[in-house]
């Protein structure tokens, strides 16, 4: 299992679970702007449970979440004092920690209906060139339709480091499709036809992940393509439609370390080699991760 690489867990719900400053709309960005230390804090901790790549506390850092005043005054700001400190955090780390990019949606998770290329790119822009200096990877996540892939493929077509590109599903779907509709084959062709370095699922139920994966594991075999796949699921309940992620709180699963990991097992045989967690995976998930992967290892 030397080819498995371990991301790290969710970052705003750790970050109200250790008592960081929270509240909505701001989300994980209040720790930004009154207690990044905090934040740091919670990076340690997941690269204490193993993890071996850290993504950037840059998800709210955008008008959706900041609103547009604080956006304009600050959002640029925000962006890179959260690729800083995942950059400290990553040296301090010990052994080698890599740092993704976190580019979120521009315009809200989970709703493929709100998304405007003429204002999120411009977002994604700032985004990138707010943190370019400190970061390894990019991680375009949470994107639930081909057209939001297309507007941040193009901001990052003139990047050079590589760029992952991450997917949510329809908790509903009996078969596995982005929020928009569009199935993963779909995804899976146009993202070999690119330079992307890796596909990966991420803020969904854990049942669903296994049939993308297997759905995209076959279209890249076929297409003979060099397209790492990864996953990192969520504990929330089932996601509507209508989901405003500003304003309703989700609720939370109970799924234990040990449940995770089964599922992580299934997702590696599967094809996955980049696997963490997002919202509501903790550290103590990423350490049964990374103590499978050392028991494997040997």
């Amino acid at each position: 299992m030397d080819d498995l690489k371990i991301l790290d867990g969710g970052m705003g719900h750790e970050l109200r679970r250790v008592g960081a400053p929270f509240s909505r709309p701001l989300w994980s960005a209040q720790a930004l702007l009154e207690a990044p230390e905090m934040v740091e804090q919670v990076h340690r901790s997941y690269i204490d449970s193993g993890a071996e790549i850290i993504t950037t506390n840059a998800y709210a850092c955008v008008p959706f979440h900041l609103g547009d005043e604080l956006y304009a005054a600050r959002g640029a700001e925000l962006a890179r004092l959260a690729a800083i400190l995942a950059e400290k955090s990553a040296k301090t780390g010990g052994s080698k920690v890599l740092v993704a990019a976190s580019l979120p949606p521009a315009m809200g998770s989970y709703r493929p209906d709100l998304f405007d290329k003429a204002v999120a790119q411009p977002v994604t822009q700032a985004l990138v060139d707010a943190q370019r200096d400190y970061v390894d990877i990019w991680l375009a996540e949470t994107m639930s339709s081909l057209a939001e892939f297309e507007s941040t493929f193009e901001v990052l077509s003139a990047e050079e480091k590589p760029a992952f590109y991450s997917f949510t599903l329809d908790d509903d779907a009996q078969t596995p499709q982005l929020r928009s509709g569009e199935s993963v084959t779909q995804v899976t062709e146009r993202l070999c036809q690119s330079n992307a370095v890796a596909l990966m699922f991420n803020c969904s139920i854990p049942e669903i992940m296994l049939a993308a994966l297997e759905e995209a594991k076959r279209v890249i075999d076929g297409q003979s393509a060099n397209l790492a796949l990864g996953v990192y699921a969520n504990k929330f309940t089932p996601i509507k439609a209508t989901q405003d992620s500003r304003s309703q709180d989700i609720e939370f699963r109970a799924i234990e370390p040990a449940e995770y990991l089964t599922f992580a097992q299934h997702w590696y045989a599967a094809g996955a080699r980049i696997i963490g967690g997002c919202c509501g995976i903790g550290p103590e998930h990423i350490s049964a991760l990374r103590q499978w992967q050392q028991d494997a290892v040997g």
